[in-house]
């Protein structure tokens, strides 16, 4: 089955994109420190793939990308979509969990919420496992945070101390999506395959969509499943979001990023780009050249590596370098004129990568064969 796999690398120079919250024993009371993941080698900023997934979904919500965001609601204890990803384009590529409560006091909150006009009902447990996978975002070295000191003195009296942690450091992250399952919903009675209960399956076939006996699912048609594919890759080129911007501004859109079609799930640039040691990213060419060589039946597309020009200069010349003909990354070598290696700015490298999928879409890469 088709996978886009990826990697992408977010250029942190003074950041706090994820934190975790007040540290006991600081100097004041409202010390808000990073999450990191500690080891004996130090400790490793990171950002969740919660926080990833947020971020992505509200550049794709607030920006110019058609993008059907689904209504949410909230219950007692429990907050959940609308989960019926035929109308919604975040329930179809991120995924959903519901289980409607039967107690009699909750179906006569719902009935009087008028927040909940025109929500699906729903009679059954449905889920959805995510089209798009994401890796948590760890710093490619250790860094040691820095306690930043300020206070709140704009008042008459005593100023109001406060402190957070920030870092300096390059975030690595995988990422990955399912083509065959964007815009397929499966409605077998099996856990963690009912996309539709019977209510979503009578809103399919009101809406025409394809029925496949063989793994009983619906399909929407091919046009809409390539639209809902590029807005998400959209949202990721213009990629805003993270903590304590009003402080750092921090761009997290990729300042590098590998991506391919594969066959299959596993990514095969997970170990391009490691840490020199200075700390600093360093493409790694005989492990690009090794897994381009060792993977070269199951990739699908061209190769696409998108590189901001001015960050990490000297790594992009030796990768410029490389894909020169007779260099380690020749792709008349590695693909005998198949496939081709191409760098750009990620903007345009996932604009590349758009238009590839949708000359092929019609040929096997949405399928589920």
């Amino acid at each position: 089955m088709p996978f886009v796999t990826g990697l992408l690398l977010i250029d942190a120079p003074a950041s706090a994109l994820n934190n975790a919250g007040t540290i006991p024993g600081s100097r004041t009371d409202n010390t808000v420190g990073v999450k990191a993941i500690r080891t004996r080698s130090g400790a490793y900023p990171y950002v969740s793939a919660q926080a990833f997934r947020y971020w992505l979904r509200t550049t794709l919500e607030n920006g110019d990308f058609g993008w059907q965001a689904a209504p949410i609601y909230r219950e007692e204890k429990v907050a959940y979509t609308d989960a019926n990803p035929i109308r919604w384009w975040d329930d179809d590529l991120f995924g959903y969990m519901r289980a409607p409560s039967g107690r009699a006091s909750a179906k006569e909150r719902r009935e009087a919420d008028p927040t909940r006009k025109g929500e699906t009902p729903t009679s059954d447990a449905v889920t959805r496992v995510s089209p798009f996978r994401m890796s948590t975002l760890v710093s490619i070295a250790p860094a040691m945070p820095t306690d930043d000191f300020g206070v709140m003195a704009r008042q008459e009296g005593n100023p109001v101390p406060h402190e957070h942690q920030f870092y300096r450091t390059t975030l690595k992250g995988l990422f990955s999506l399912d083509l065959t399952a964007c815009g397929r919903f499966s409605c077998r009675q099996k856990t963690g395959y009912r996309n539709l209960d019977d209510q979503r399956i009578e809103e399919a076939k009101r809406a025409g969509l394809e029925y496949s006996e063989s793994d009983k699912s619906y399909v929407l048609p091919i046009q809409q499943r390539i639209e809902r594919i590029t807005a998400l890759f959209e949202g990721i080129a213009h990629l805003d979001g993270g903590a304590k911007q009003t402080l750092h501004y921090t761009d997290v859109s990729p300042a590098v990023t590998f991506v391919a079609v594969t066959k299959g799930g596993n990514n095969i640039f997970g170990h391009v780009v490691g840490a020199n040691a200075h700390g600093l990213p360093e493409l790694q060419i005989d492990a690009l050249a090794e897994a381009l060589k060792v993977f070269k039946d199951d990739i699908l597309s061209d190769i696409y590596i998108g590189w901001v020009k001015g960050y990490l200069r000297d790594e992009r010349a030796k990768l410029e370098q490389a894909i020169q003909k007779g260099g380690a990354l020749d792709a008349s070598g590695l693909f005998n004129g198949r496939l081709e290696i191409h760098i750009a700015h990620p903007r345009e490298i996932l604009a590349q990568l758009i238009a590839e999928i949708k000359e092929h879409a019609h040929s096997g890469w949405l399928d589920q064969e």
